[in-house]
């Protein structure tokens, strides 16, 4: 279907892959990984001929057919169905069922459907986005990242969707558990080559730790059979009568491979400062109210009361648009309640990660300067140990905000956090812009921290692997709190939508 043949692409003399040789089998669903940075949406751009590379052929069935999802958002039709139909294959221009039924499968309802598509906001918008991209049935799937903005109920559906799909589909997503329900192969750019797998994300990074720890003992091997040869030769070589092994030994020497030294690659590794908390209750909200169409309006949050204690962790859950940042921003004090009141005890102190802290980085500060605002009572050094934890160090901590990716900005967040002691982490998809190594770091950090937490999050792995003492459930016009972990609430109440 797609054959890849010695594929290499750089950036202002930076590598991002070289030699890349690999095709996509007829009924192949591959899922795409790497670092942050290490070249993953480039390679689609290169797939779609948005991109030519510096090296290399990528050559394509006649007539075969790839759906992507473009960076750059342009709607054209006054409502909802009709922008979303223009994605329907010719043909089936009468078919709006197909398109329907998908924009319901995303979250959308039916009262949305005459709706202009500029009145959802950007979350949603990409969701339209993708439906055209589904609806126009492609041969082969090009997805980047498509359950960054979906809630669980709708990241299940598109699961089942691709579970369905009868062509093929590269997705790239930091949701090792989301690939590995759909995809039958692995593809990973790692150390500027692409490596491909059949099997799991799980089965890739096993073989790549194979293959990194038979280089590294080979080339130690080879280090010491070249020091053993070139000691002979020193010993030796001026003396007449050993002068011809000397030369043979040479010979040796010149024969044998010189491997280079796997240079380490930077993880995300730290764990959050923490400030001393003696009590147990550290906050209490009370019958909290809010709505964004002030006092007289349906609320968005309804009489919500939560008890928080030292070490519990919380999980806020539920469909988009149901109110779960607005009661990490009542929790944390950014947003004043219509009623009800949230009280923290005297020795808290808050770790507040919000999806919109992003925006307010000042663009013009370094991500020294910013980490630094955070907590004047730090010294340089310190500042600059935090850059490095969050992997920033040296010359990378001199970079402004206004150049930095999404996934980067998430870092400085994490940075300006770990500059403070807190006892208290109020968290609002923390890993949306995160690849797969710092996932796993962040959860590392959460489990080791002895403060309380609470996280809004869709990613059903991690609220698997927190180990939940409670989940406030947001429902239409009303939250309910669960006592317990993740998979007691699957197996008590399930997701009835």
């Amino acid at each position: 279907m797609i054959q890849v043949s010695g594929l290499s692409l750089a950036y202002s003399g930076e590598v991002l892959f070289n030699d890349a040789t690999f095709n996509i089998q007829p009924r192949e669903r591959l899922a795409l990984v790497g670092r942050n940075g290490a070249g993953k949406s480039s390679l689609f751009r290169l797939l779609t001929g948005k991109e030519v590379p510096d090296k290399g052929t990528i050559a394509i069935r006649k007539n075969y057919t790839i759906g992507t999802l473009n960076q750059h958002i342009v709607f054209t039709k006054p409502t909802l169905i009709e922008e979303a139909a223009l994605g329907l294959k010719k043909g089936e221009e009468d078919c709006i069922y197909k398109a329907e039924t998908i924009l319901f499968g995303l979250g959308f309802k039916e009262e949305d459907l005459d709706r202009t598509p500029q009145d959802f906001s950007g979350g949603y918008q990409l969701r339209l986005h993708l439906a055209k991209v589904l609806v126009s049935e492609p041969d082969c799937l090009l997805l980047d990242e498509p359950t960054n903005y979906l809630d669980i109920v709708s990241i299940r559906w598109l699961q089942e969707f691709l579970l369905d799909w009868q062509g093929e589909f590269v997705l790239i997503s930091h949701d090792r558990e989301f690939l590995d329900s759909v995809c039958t192969h692995t593809m990973g750019l790692h150390r500027q080559k692409v490596c491909k797998v059949r099997g799991s994300t799980i089965q890739f990074y096993e073989q790549i730790m194979q293959q990194e720890e038979i280089h590294e003992k080979t080339r130690a091997n080879l280090e010491k059979k070249r020091e053993h040869l070139q000691g002979f030769i020193d010993r030796f070589g001026a003396k007449a009568s050993k002068a011809t092994q000397a030369q043979s030994k040479q010979k040796m020497l010149s024969r044998i491979p010189v491997l280079e030294n796997l240079k380490d690659l930077y993880n995300l590794n730290f764990e959050f400062a923490q400030a001393p908390f003696p009590g147990k209750k550290m906050l209490e909200a009370s019958s909290l109210s809010f709505s964004y169409q002030g006092a007289n309006a349906e609320p968005l949050i309804d009489r919500f009361s939560l008890q928080v204690e030292k070490g519990e962790r919380i999980a806020i859950i539920g469909k988009n648009g149901r109110g779960k940042s607005t009661i990490l921003k009542l929790l944390s004090g950014e947003l004043p309640p219509t009623n009800g009141n949230a009280e923290s005890g005297d020795n808290v102190k808050i770790g507040y990660f919000g999806q919109t802290n992003i925006d307010r980085l000042h663009p013009r500060n370094t991500i020294e300067e910013e980490i630094a605002a955070a907590n004047i009572k730090l010294n340089r050094t310190q500042v600059k140990a935090i850059c490095g934890l969050m992997m920033f160090s040296g010359d990378k901590a001199s970079k402004t905000n206004s150049v930095l990716s999404g996934g980067e900005k998430s870092r400085v967040l994490l940075g300006k956090i770990l500059a403070t002691p807190c006892n208290l982490l109020l968290l609002d998809e923390p890993t949306h812009h995160l690849d797969m190594e710092s996932i796993e770091a962040l959860i590392d950090a959460i489990e080791d921290f002895d403060g309380a937490v609470i996280m809004v999050t869709h990613s059903e792995l991690i609220l698997k692997r927190m180990n939940l003492d409670k989940l406030v459930i947001c429902h239409e016009g009303k939250q309910e709190i669960f006592l317990g972990t993740y998979q007691e609430f699957l197996e008590k109440k399930e997701w009835l939508e």
